[in-house]
């Protein structure tokens, strides 16, 4: 390889591989002096392995090494898992930013509700413009998706035009924004496309995705049909789902209550832009008793099973002014995303419970995804024609899926890449030419950093085995000043024979000590770790499990 030829490259540090926070870095010019382009910034959240974790981001050391070289950071959309990292992560990156109008309002409703939220200056730019990131020419071009404003990238260089397409569907009958711009990416691909990096989502469902009007229709018909109250739950960024419930409860003379603050955001925002002008206005929560019960729909976060969402107060029956009762319904406008299977399905159980009906997905057309299906895809392989086919944002087995398709219908070449993997896609054979540093960080409370550093490797083994700790006082003769103290919390209180664990522990301590020669006890850390080691054996010995154990020695 000839030393300092310009070359473009590819290098995702999240969501390939995995589904949800997607980052993803294009490079060009030699590999010594390279500029770069960073598309998207989102996140993940945390599951019950990560205990008080606020949010998971992806790991950006590979990206502040190259700081003086990074030209500017684009959002496709303002999805959580492609924007929601932007408000953390800004501040270590301070480069230019490029957004919609809506991806930039929510952007900035979202500042207004974090603590300590950076203000971060963004160029505003709408689907159809073109503009100049260093040496990449950017166009966006629309497409159909389940928020506002959705865009893909043409990204033009000396070396070739790459086509990133975000998150997509075909729509022929979105409820809100333009259809897919088909013509568009058709003349992108008589001007002749280099790669595809491209959406895999439901590269292993075949068929076309339902149309977003045709959901609405599905909700229209629940909602004309129900006797009692009726309340939905859909992901608060879409907003043309919001609309359709909106005007299907106008049609049926029902108005709509919106319970939970994302989604109020979402409506002020998307109100301000006008994507829900010639709606009746909204109701605030404290009508809530003033509105009979055939002539309400309650529109409420939670489809995710979130614990301190307004659907799971409802199914507690913690909300202060908003209840259900039996005969109400209750609708799942939502996929489940892996994982929250379980707090789901204890939402309905207690739903249930109450006598209330539920529909989900199963029962009515009254979810659909915002991503391309096989069929789907094969269009955008006829409309664009690239030479090299990058399967990005999905599992190993979505990725896997997309390439086979890819490579059936006829793409010259197919390139399989994962997480910190970089892509040289041009000049020469398409290869992998490194690996960089990749992985996640975490935010907890005001905190980012990695497991150690935020503390939650630590608080697993809490959560697994509790902590003890123990104050040992030595008098001047090196003795004890008295029995240690000790406090266990998480620790069952007694063995299988009855006896106090604590007493267990306190009684391996005490043999501890006295088990050192006097002169050794003069080494107060000697004592602490004998101290340590024994009472966490004895733990072991009687429970089974090893709590973690801090030892306090004073003399």
């Amino acid at each position: 390889m000839a030393v300092g030829r310009e070359e473009l490259v590819f290098c995702p540090l999240g969501g390939v591989g995995e589904i949800g926070m997607n980052l993803a870095l294009y490079g060009y010019g030699p590999a010594a002096n390279r500029s770069w382009l960073l598309v998207d910034c989102g996140v993940t959240f945390p599951g019950p392995d990560l205990p008080g974790v606020d949010l998971v981001l992806p790991d950006i050391r590979f990206v502040q090494e190259q700081l003086p070289n990074l030209k500017g950071i684009v959002i496709t959309h303002a999805h959580e898992d492609h924007y929601g990292g932007l408000l953390d992560i800004w501040p270590m990156l301070k480069a230019p930013v490029w957004a919609t109008p809506f991806t930039a309002g929510l952007l900035e409703a979202k500042r207004e509700g974090e603590w300590n939220a950076p203000e971060i200056p963004v160029n505003i730019f709408r689907a159809g413009q073109t503009f100049q990131i260093g040496p990449f020419t950017i166009e966006a071009v629309a497409v159909s998706h389940s928020i506002p404003e959705p865009v893909s990238l043409a990204i033009t260089t000396p070396l070739g035009k790459v086509i990133h397409t975000g998150d997509w569907k075909i729509d022929p009958e979105p409820v809100l924004g333009p259809s897919i711009d088909e013509a568009r990416f058709r003349a992108l691909g008589d001007e002749g496309i280099l790669a595809l990096v491209c959406d895999s989502t439901n590269a292993m469902r075949e068929g076309d995705s339902p149309s977003e009007r045709a959901v609405g229709n599905g909700l229209r018909e629940v909602i004309e049909q129900a006797s009692g109250r009726v309340a939905v739950t859909t992901f608060s960024s879409n907003v043309g789902r919001i609309r359709a419930i909106a005007e299907a409860a106008r049609d049926a003379g029902r108005s709509v209550l919106v319970l939970g603050r994302s989604l109020q955001r979402v409506i002020e925002v998307s109100s301000e832009l006008g994507y829900l002008d010639g709606l009746p206005p909204f109701v605030p929560e404290d009508q809530f008793d003033h509105i009979p019960r055939e002539n309400v729909v309650v529109l409420c976060t939670g489809s995710q099973g979130e614990a301190r969402a307004a659907l799971a107060k409802l199914a507690r029956q913690e909300m202060r002014n908003v209840r259900l009762a039996p005969g109400d319904t209750v609708v799942f406008s939502s996929r489940v995303i892996p994982g929250n299977e379980k707090a789901i399905i204890t939402i309905k159980n207690q739903l249930i419970e109450q006598g209330v009906k539920i529909i989900e997905d199963t029962d009515a057309l009254v979810h659909v995804s915002g991503h391309p299906r096989r069929n789907e895809l094969r269009r955008m392989y006829e409309w664009v024609r690239p030479q090299v086919l990058v399967p990005v944002h999905g599992e190993a087995a979505h990725l896997a899926a997309h390439g086979s398709l890819g490579a059936m219908s006829g793409i010259p070449e197919v390139a399989q890449v994962r997480d910190g993997e970089m892509l040289r896609l041009a000049p020469g054979p398409v290869e992998l030419i490194e690996r960089v540093p990749f992985g996640r960080i975490y935010k907890d409370g005001k905190v980012i950093g990695n497991d150690v550093e935020v503390g939650v490797r630590d608080r697993r083994k809490l959560a697994f085995a509790g902590h003890v700790a123990v104050n040992v006082v030595l008098d001047d003769q090196y003795e004890l000043a008295g029995d240690p103290d000790l406090v266990a919390v998480g620790v069952a209180e007694k063995d299988a024979s009855g006896r106090l664990i604590e007493q267990v522990m306190l009684d391996a301590a005490i043999g501890a000590i006295q088990s050192i020669p006097r002169k050794g006890r003069r080494n107060l850390d000697l004592v602490a770790e004998a101290v340590r080691r024994s009472v966490r054996s004895s733990a072991n010995e009687v429970w089974g499990k090893k709590p973690i154990v801090t030892v306090f020695v004073t003399q």
